[in-house]
């Protein structure tokens, strides 16, 4: 099988969550022998060229097409134009390659222009899958800026986009809501999950001591929920708890308690790992979600999970393995991390070990590629 898989970059080259899940995907495809074209661009300091994140046996299914990002525009809509321009490139560096292609899976707007090209009968090509992420643009916006510049920039280019591809993926959980609500019907809809790699998988939880460990994994970003977080952290009389930032957070955003650490930016995975194992609690308080690789691997290291029900979140955290919240309001973060301070070590332990089953059981890479595998093979 021949796939090409365009993407808005992949990680560490370009670091997101969509970019991890386009590493892993093209990762697993190449290891089941599936040849990949991954058109994608370089947004650090790596010398994309190497693919260094790769081993060698995965190398020999991946051709790689570099296809840089336009500059950055000063007026608004500059994102939008940049991305359709974009897509245009890609597809005049893969046409000549598209008789070649079994399957053709494109993330956010990297296809727009390809799909544009296959509906308007100018080109035949193998059926053209989109992906864009959690469909953010559709969920709860966290300020009036952020709705306005979804409404009226970004939902009707990703709504002709979904309809016109031939399938459009979804994590799961509300966003095939999402999906069936823009008149996508059921059986353009492929339903699949994101995963981890079984060798980070912990082996047993670390059992929570008196003192609980709560801890926020990411980058400040506004809908992230820290302000909500925040609000709620100031409200807790209960300071019986020590509370980890994990990631560039600004000063400007940080409180000053001595039980509230700010550890960073950790980019050495095994120094990474080691701290998130000692925590007990991972907090996610998202206005809007794909399926957060934060909770996948807080849970793989057996953390359990309050998080916001937003996205594909409530595929992972239940009340058995953590706390899933209406939304992100303070008062709502609040009562679960009070509900968590208060309640016994046996009954963390036991959320820690069904959060540690669930990744276990049912989110392992080596098992969603095959799934995907079989998925595309069937349409």
């Amino acid at each position: 099988m021949h796939i090409a898989l365009i993407t808005d970059g992949i990680w560490p080259y370009v670091l997101g969550g969509m970019q991890k899940h386009s590493y892993y995907l093209c990762k697993y495809l190449a290891q089941n022998k599936v040849k990949v074209d991954l058109i994608h661009f370089n947004d650090s300091a790596y010398d994309i060229s190497k693919l260094e994140f790769f081993s060698d046996e995965e190398k020999k299914y991946i051709h790689s097409i570099i296809v840089d990002f336009p500059a950055p525009g000063k007026f608004p809509g500059h994102y939008l134009r940049n991305s359709y321009l974009h897509s245009k490139l890609i597809f005049n560096a893969v046409k000549e390659r598209l008789p070649s292609y079994d399957f053709i899976y494109t993330k956010g707007f990297t296809g727009w222009h390809l799909i544009q090209q296959k509906k308007g009968g100018k080109i035949n090509c193998a059926k053209i899958g989109v992906k864009f992420h959690g469909h953010e643009m559709f969920q709860r916006a966290p300020d009036l800026k952020t709705k306005l510049q979804h409404i009226f920039l970004l939902r009707k280019p990703v709504k002709e986009i979904s309809l016109n591809a031939d399938v459009v993926f979804s994590y799961g959980g509300k966003i095939t809501g999402i999906i069936k609500s823009l008149g996508i019907e059921d059986r353009k809809i492929i339903e699949l999950p994101s995963g981890v790699e079984a060798s980070i998988i912990a082996s047993a939880i670390s059992p929570a001591l008196p003192k609980l460990k709560f801890l926020f994994l990411g980058r400040y970003e506004r809908r992230k929920g820290i302000e909500e977080l925040n609000l709620a952290l100031k409200n807790i009389s209960n300071q019986n708890f020590d509370f980890h930032f994990i990631g560039p957070i600004p000063f400007s955003k940080q409180i000053q308690r001595e039980n509230i650490k700010y550890h960073g930016e950790i980019r050495d995975k095994e120094a990474l790992n080691i701290l998130i194992r000692t925590c007990d609690v991972l907090v996610c308080p998202s206005w809007s979600e794909g399926l957060p690789n934060v909770i996948l691997e807080a849970m793989a290291n057996g953390l359990c999970v309050i998080a916001s029900d937003a996205g594909a979140t409530n595929v992972l955290v239940n009340k058995n393995n953590g706390w899933l919240l209406r939304d992100c309001d303070p008062p709502r973060i609040q009562e679960a991390m009070m509900d968590a301070i208060t309640s016994s070590q046996e009954i963390i332990n036991q959320k820690k070990q069904m959060a540690l089953n669930q990744i276990r059981d049912n989110f392992k890479w080596e098992k969603l590629i095959n799934e995907l595998l079989d998925k595309i093979q069937a349409l």
